[in-house]
């Protein structure tokens, strides 16, 4: 078993704007889930850790759950909340 796998990470919007990319790859151990994805770019950028309870997530273009357990090679979304007028 892998020490670790690699996953594609797309911000977008609001998110995107507070870290400066819209496109990450992170190294997560086996058996991560999209919250702990999400963890380690909140530890990365404090910014966005307010974003957590109110985001969408996506696992290869599929909404899941922050539960959702995370492999090797997958590209995670995270959508914060649309707004406008």
């Amino acid at each position: 078993m892998a020490a670790s796998m690699r996953v594609t990470v797309r911000l977008f919007a609001r998110l995107r704007d507070a870290v400066g990319a819209g496109e990450l790859v992170r190294e997560v151990p086996p058996g991560a889930t999209v919250d702990d994805v999400w963890q380690t770019l909140a530890s990365e950028w404090p910014a966005i850790a307010a974003y957590r309870a109110s985001l969408s997530c996506a696992v290869n273009a599929d909404y899941a759950r922050m539960s959702a357990r995370v492999a090797e090679g997958d590209e995670i979304a995270f959508l914060p909340p649309v707004s406008g007028g």
